[in-house]
């Protein structure tokens, strides 16, 4: 039989074709690279490999054994159906994203902290308007929960803004990197920490078990002021009951992911006060930085395929990540 791996992805340069195509040489396996869906789907018929994002490549191609997502969140593959009774490997990208979205999530804390949604109104209103109270990342109480690429890098990042500490929260509760992390805990210390928590960034995937991870009692155990910035799933957090504590004031946050994507036209989330909304852009392909990454992981993972080894970055359908 012919290996043949199949590549649909965006954004990559002639280089980074030329790499794959020559990895995939290397092992003497074919290499198409598709410049649109339609086309991928209709070569994907005849390979055993494909790189690209969706699970319907695995709905009509009988040889096919394995499906990389340039993506780090595979929650579209688990709930198909179809591609879960496939019995073909998925993997992803994960830990290709961490720059990108730690430097979104230092972008988004520092706007909501120094109040900068309330001076562009002013200024596109024309008013010299001064005077808010200011919040720092200096000296504030930080948990991050998920301590995966995501986390790591975002806490790098922030310890050089001074905070008093830094807690990691995962399925463990063991330290990946006491340099970054000043605690550890597994979620279940979750309810200790968070009346502890200025600064809650929330870095995990949707899974049965982080459904509305944050819900109604536990929102309400932040301290006044405290600030919530989600760049995980929309899942994880229970809306209406963040959204009525927005909107009373206590709380702030700074949302890349919702519930439901696109948020619907007449939500509440669109007018609500002491939010800051990114459609969903803090993680995506528009980095040179991350194409790399991607690429690069793939290639390391593919080579490992070809020896018979698993990918690192395997799939667990079960889990969910």
């Amino acid at each position: 039989m012919t290996h043949k791996l199949v590549v649909c992805i965006r954004n990559i340069t002639e280089d980074q074709k030329q790499a794959m195509r020559d990895a995939a040489e290397s092992r003497g396996w074919t290499c198409e690279i598709c410049d649109n869906k339609e086309e991928a789907l209709a070569a994907a018929k005849k390979a055993e490999v494909v790189f690209a994002d969706s699970p319907r490549y695995a709905f009509d191609a009988p040889d096919l054994r394995w499906i990389i997502s340039p993506s780090a969140g595979v929650n579209h593959f688990i709930k198909s159906e179809h591609f879960r009774e496939s019995g073909v490997m998925l993997s992803n990208s994960s830990g290709a994203y961490g720059v990108t979205i730690a430097e979104h999530i230092v972008m988004a804390a520092l706007t909501m902290l120094r109040r900068l949604p309330e001076y562009q109104e002013h200024v596109r209103a024309k008013e010299w308007s001064r005077g808010y109270t200011l919040k720092s990342i200096k000296d504030a109480r930080i948990t991050i929960i998920g301590t995966g690429d995501i986390g790591q890098e975002t806490a790098r990042r922030l310890k050089g803004f001074g905070p008093e500490r830094i807690v990691g929260v995962n399925t463990s509760g063991e330290n990946p990197d006491a340099e970054l992390f000043d605690i550890a805990l597994p979620a279940s210390g979750l309810d200790i920490i968070i009346p502890e928590t200025d600064i809650l960034i929330m870095a995990i995937p949707a899974t049965p078990l982080t459904y509305h991870l944050m819900d109604e009692e536990r929102l309400s155990m932040l301290p006044d002021g405290a600030l919530i910035v989600n760049v995980g799933r929309g899942t994880t957090i229970d809306e209406p009951a963040l959204i009525s504590e927005l909107k009373s004031g206590r709380l702030r946050a700074a949302l890349d992911v919702f519930e439901k994507e696109p948020i619907p036209e007449d939500s509440e989330l669109w007018d609500c006060p002491n939010l800051l909304i990114t459609p969903h852009i803090s993680g995506d392909m528009y980095l040179p930085y991350t194409v790399q990454r991607i690429v690069d992981l793939f290639i390391e993972d593919f080579l490992r395929y070809t020896e018979g080894e698993k990918p690192l970055r395997f799939v667990d359908l079960g889990k969910g990540y």
